[in-house]
């Protein structure tokens, strides 16, 4: 199987829940899956399925910053290192599975950490150029770099219609975490 490259973007609610259905139906599959989230915290229901599913391995994230924007410069500094260490694995870790055959690599909020400057934006571009050609790339976040756009052989938008956030009804844990 050739590996291609997918994008889940906009503003709906739903790109973490498609690539981790992803995730799910390539492990279903016998295809080994690595799972990194950046900008999120680790308290979220899917993590704990996640870590139950033979072939699926997550990166752990050392500590949660929160939202970019509530960030110090000291706090993004950090995040930046720590997404880059967790980037790093991540791409490492699938690209030796995919030495072996098929495999899956899911990038939660990539595009965030990736607009942010959170993760060396050259070193993952060239990353997608080179990467092996049995490994299948997922990524979600909101507005995609047009270079990431570019790359990618899927793009799927999932767009707003209407959200209980903008009533004030705040995230709710099993359903939007």
């Amino acid at each position: 199987m050739q590996g291609l490259i997918q994008i889940y973007c906009g503003d709906g609610k739903g790109k973490t829940t498609a690539a981790i259905g992803q995730a799910v139906r390539s492990a279903g599959c016998g295809l080994p899956v690595v799972l990194v989230r950046f900008l999120k915290n680790e308290d979220s229901g899917e993590l704990a399925s996640l870590e139950r599913i033979p072939g699926i391995r997550l990166i752990p994230c050392e500590r949660s910053f929160g939202f970019f924007w509530n960030m110090t410069e000291e706090e993004k500094k950090e995040a930046a290192q720590v997404y880059g260490k967790m980037l790093e694995e991540a791409l490492e870790t699938a690209s030796r599975l995919a030495e072996d055959g098929n495999a899956v690599l899911v990038m939660d909020e990539l595009m965030a950490a990736y607009s942010h400057g959170l993760i060396d934006r050259e070193r993952f571009l060239d990353f997608l150029r080179t990467k092996p050609g049995r490994l299948e790339v997922v990524m979600t976040g909101r507005d995609p770099a047009e270079e990431l756009l570019a790359l990618a052989d899927y793009v799927s938008e999932i767009k707003k219609v209407k959200h209980p956030f903008d009533k004030g009804i705040g995230a709710r844990k099993g359903i939007e975490y």
